[in-house]
């Protein structure tokens, strides 16, 4: 088998990284400032509707004054936000993550300046009136708007474009979480869609950018500062067990959130007003247990540090589950990382007295990373958030455990997650799993025909016609050969017709042509691209691009053999 002059290699070398990897450091930083951007909305609007006070200083809704007033409060912000939707960009509705993921995949990664505008204003707006929500989504839009439209204006492809939308977006999350190797996983497993050093490189390094940046504009350190004894050998069942149950509590919550939707879906309204309808159910929790308002870091904090009673933290995660699920629902703006991390922490705050094997801390943090695991598909960013919200490095193999345990769990019970269902339910389909393509596996050495029929270059036409092209002939093109051997190029009966009557042979009909060609060593992927771009059924197989002599014959249908391969592979078992 001939080896190709450019022998293949581990990762594509592609020059234009360097352009790429140089562009995600202005992003990383502005990722850090679009956090801080956001987070002062947030503070703006939580003190406007709660206090009336016109201050950025970080309260608590939860010490508001307004008695039942406050019901009315997440009711405006939704007809705000409603408006904002309507007669600004649809795009801002929802939780970020699916649209981020439909503008990579389907918009190839398109954003407009509107959505880096108005998706921070208007999650401000929602969580501000004491939306149950986190501000991790509106991030990742905002993030990813900027990535985009950077790369909009520097007229990249539509490939660069996706690694520069990731970074503003992983950027974005390390500026208001802190943790830049969550992040990075968070793109690898949700956003890119591969893992390849064009794309891993640059929303590593924004990341790394934003993570030295964050300091400087925001607070320094980790959310939830925790430490946690090791654990002993019993907490191997213990592990399984809170995986289990947060796998099945992030069905559960997944499931009642499309179930929600569906029901705005059948109201006789338009879906402008359906915020503000959630708000309504908003205003009425928060009425009830007022520290179920508005993002709850605090509250993260006291479950996580066994700081609220079992009873009092079962009625305010109910409470909040209950807000999210239909505020979400209702297809207002903000995140679900924060009130996933709530409720995952108020579950490991029942379990902890029951499970064995770690101190009353460790269960708090690891139901916490379990529930997010579990509703997200993402159990390695689950792992790694965890671990860089607390610190907590005792705690790091009962995290992967439980976290690998409850996505296995929401796998099996789920076709979606609540990242891609919303994707679906417009029809289109998105497959998560990564692996090798088979065609990179395979070369077309091995799938080519290596004695295939040719046309010798000085046949005349008429006589190729007759003997090439007769009616018993079933192929549709052939390789025209010099004497030599060497390839000339590819005629099919199109071809032939073109040269007309006149007194040609193959040969002249080639005149001045450079037809593409494969080499033996070359992988069946390249073959595909070469076919896909030059609209070819079939390529030439040459020794080398130098004296192209031909070695074989490679068809569109010599391509699917390494997917049968991969179906032996999978399907049939050995004895």
């Amino acid at each position: 088998m001939a080896l190709s002059p450019h022998p293949a290699r581990d990762y594509a070398a592609q020059p234009r990284l360097l352009l790429i990897a140089a562009l995600a450091v202005p992003i990383g930083a502005l990722g850090t400032v679009a956090a801080l951007v956001l987070l002062t909305l947030i503070r703006f609007f939580t003190n406007l509707f709660f206090f009336q006070t016109v201050s950025i200083a970080d309260q608590s809704p939860a010490a508001h004054t307004l008695g039942a007033w406050v019901i009315a409060l997440p009711v405006i912000g939704g007809v705000i936000v409603g408006l904002m939707a309507r007669f600004g960009t649809e795009k801002i509705r929802g939780h970020g993550i699916p649209e981020a993921i439909e503008a990579i995949l389907f918009g190839k990664s398109r954003m407009s300046p509107k959505v880096a505008l108005l998706k921070p204003l208007s999650s401000g707006i929602v969580i501000g009136s004491g939306g149950p929500f986190g501000a991790e989504g509106p991030i990742i839009m905002t993030g990813g708007a900027i990535g985009s439209l950077l790369g909009q204006r520097f007229h990249l492809s539509a490939s660069e474009r996706k690694t520069l939308l990731v970074a503003g977006a992983t950027a974005g999350m390390t500026g208001v979480f802190g943790t830049p190797l969550a992040a990075v996983l968070l793109g690898v497993e949700l956003l890119l869609f591969e893992l390849r050093p064009r794309s891993l490189l640059p929303v590593a390094i924004a990341c790394a950018v934003a993570g030295f940046t964050r300091p400087l504009l925001l607070e320094a350190g980790r959310l939830f500062p925790l430490e946690t004894a090791p654990a002993g050998w019993p907490a191997l069942a213990s592990c399984v067990v809170a995986g289990v149950l947060a796998g099945l509590l992030s069905a559960g919550m997944s499931r009642a959130l499309y179930a929600v939707e569906d029901l705005f879906h059948r109201l006789p309204l338009h879906w402008m007003w359906w915020p503000a309808l959630g708000g309504l159910a908003v205003g009425l929790g928060g009425w009830w247990q007022p520290r179920a308002f508005g993002v709850g870091y605090d509250v993260i904090a006291d479950l996580l540090n066994h700081r609220l009673l079992v009873g009092a933290a079962l009625s305010l995660l109910a409470v909040k589950a209950a807000m999210w699920v239909v505020a979400l629902g209702s297809g207002t703006s903000g995140g679900v990382l924060a009130p996933l991390l709530m409720i995952g922490a108020g579950l490991g705050l029942v379990l902890s007295p029951v499970l064995p094997g770690g101190d009353a801390a460790l269960w708090p943090l690891v139901c916490m990373a379990a529930v997010l695991a579990g509703v997200l598909g993402a159990p390695l960013t689950a792992t790694a958030f965890a671990f860089g919200l607390t610190g907590a490095g005792n705690a790091l193999l009962p995290l992967l455990l439980a976290c690998a345990v409850s996505h296995g769990v929401s796998v099996l019970l789920m076709r979606r997650s609540i990242m891609t269902e919303r994707i679906a339910r417009r029809g289109r389909h998105v497959y998560r799993e990564y692996g090798v393509d088979p065609q990179e596996r395979v070369h077309v050495g091995d799938v080519m025909t290596c004695v295939p029929q040719t046309v010798p270059a000085c046949t005349a036409l008429a006589d190729v016609a007759e003997g090439w092209f007769g009616a018993a002939q079933v192929h549709r093109a052939f390789p025209v050969v010099a004497g030599d051997g060497r390839f000339v190029g590819m005629l099919d009966r199109d071809r032939l017709a073109r040269g007309g009557t006149a007194a040609l042979t193959a040969g002249d009909l080639f005149e001045g042509d450079d037809a593409a060609v494969a080499l033996a060593g070359d992988t069946c992927r390249k073959a595909a691209q070469v076919m896909a771009t030059t609209g070819l059924e079939r390529l030439a197989v040459v020794d080398h691009p130098g004296t192209r002599r031909l070695v074989g014959l490679v068809s569109r249908s010599d391509l699917i053999k390494p997917a049968q391969m991969v179906h032996e592979e999978d399907d049939v078992r050995e004895r």
